[in-house]
């Protein structure tokens, strides 16, 4: 109880000092808004339900991104950690590809799919390929070798040695690379929606901002945060439980 308190004493401090300093200014901004009036604005936004509405079309697409990008970072994960030769001969072609912004996509994106709900998850997807591809290529390589002789000796065939030997000793790192990933979906989905994608929490920000509503940009912002802590949190407890039942296997 004292460690939150300790931990909320700092940002109520500086919403304190917010509001005062917003309420002693002299007229208004178009940029900033006392938190009390953001607070209000936050609160008539969810209960009209437009920033619950938002918040669906975002999730939407930052879950269908998000799992179409892990499942095939996943399987190309695994294919360069079990196909030296492959690694070796794709490893340039990643680490040129890996580094492209997400958002620098949307061009091509917007050819290739319009505006719309799958241009918004092409992106996401592609951001997400990389923490999975990475983390499970790493993963595989830090398996213990005695595991891999056990599978061999036992005459285990690929597909039972990766569902019985490779993915529960590698289930740890895999489970992190999706924690990573998930956070990663939120904020590129976010970013396209307020770039290009008339949808969602990113275009409710930029529609806020147009009509001059710094109350309701921020109250857009706050909510964000909100989800994307949300998202972390659950995504740690899948983590822990993931890490706890691989552990017994993994021995």
């Amino acid at each position: 109880m004292k460690a939150t308190m300790k931990a909320l004493a700092v940002p109520l401090a500086l919403l304190i000092v917010a509001e005062i300093v917003a309420r002693l200014s002299s007229g208004g901004s178009d940029a900033v808004a006392p938190p009390s009036a953001v607070l209000l604005a936050l609160v008539r936004a969810i209960a009209d339900g437009s920033i619950a509405m938002a918040t669906l079309d975002t999730l939407a697409m930052a879950f269908g991104g998000l799992f179409l990008g892990v499942a095939i970072g996943l399987v190309l994960g695994l294919l360069l950690g079990l196909v030296p030769f492959l690694n070796g001969a794709l490893e340039l072609s990643i680490e040129a590809i890996r580094p492209i912004p997400s958002v620098a996509l949307l061009p091509i994106a917007l050819l290739v799919f319009g505006f719309g709900f799958r241009m918004e998850m092409a992106i996401v997807a592609f951001s997400c390929i990389w923490p999975m591809l990475i983390l499970t290529r790493s993963a595989l390589a830090g398996i213990e070798p005695r595991l891999m002789e056990v599978s061999r000796a036992l005459r285990l065939s690929m597909l039972d040695r990766i569902w019985k030997i490779i993915l529960p000793a590698a289930l740890p790192r895999i489970t992190l690379a999706f924690r990573l990933a998930a956070g990663i979906a939120l904020v590129v989905a976010v970013t396209v929606e307020i770039a290009a994608n008339p949808f969602g929490l990113g275009y409710g920000i930029l529609a806020a901002q147009q009509a001059l509503r710094p109350d309701l940009m921020l109250a857009y912002l706050l909510w964000v945060g909100i989800v994307g802590y949300g998202f972390n949190w659950l995504f740690g407890v899948l983590q822990r439980h993931a890490g706890r039942a691989a552990m017994p296997e993994a021995r």
